[in-house]
C-alpha cells in the first residue's frame, strides 16, 4: 500500500479570510463550505483546507510550507500586500535562498528559490 497526500489542513480562527490569502498567493478559487470550513485547490498542488477553531495560534508551527518562487524579494513584497509579515531577513545557503513569513493568522511559511 502506498499513501498519497490528499490535502493540507490548517486550523484557522477565520477560514474564509485565510483561504483568500492562500488562493491569491498560490492560485485557485477560494471555496467556503458548510460548518465554517474553506478550501482552495491551487494548480499542481494539494488542496489546502482551513478548518475553524476557536483559539488563535499561540506557538511556533511544527510544520510549515515552502513555497517556491522565482524572486523571493518580489514575492515577499506581494505577500506583505496580502497581509503577511516577514520574520528576519533573507537567508542564503548552499540549498538556495529563503525568506520566512507569517500568514495573516501567524502561520509560518517560507518563500524559497533553490540553488541553481
Amino acid at each position: 500500500m502506498r499513501a498519497r497526500l490528499q490535502q493540507i489542513v490548517v486550523d484557522s480562527h477565520d477560514p474564509a479570510r485565510l483561504v483568500r490569502f492562500w488562493a491569491e498567493l498560490l492560485g485557485g478559487e477560494p471555496v467556503d463550505r458548510e460548518l465554517g470550513w474553506s478550501h482552495v485547490e491551487p494548480p499542481e498542488s494539494p488542496r489546502m483546507s482551513f478548518q475553524p477553531v476557536p483559539e488563535g495560534k499561540t506557538i511556533k508551527n511544527r510544520l510549515h510550507l515552502d513555497v517556491r518562487v522565482d524572486d523571493v524579494e518580489a514575492a515577499a513584497v506581494r505577500c506583505e500586500g496580502l497581509g503577511a509579515t516577514r520574520v528576519g531577513g533573507l537567508v542564503v545557503d548552499e540549498s538556495g535562498a529563503f525568506q520566512v513569513l507569517l500568514d495573516p493568522e501567524g502561520n509560518e511559511f517560507c518563500l524559497v528559490v533553490p540553488a541553481a
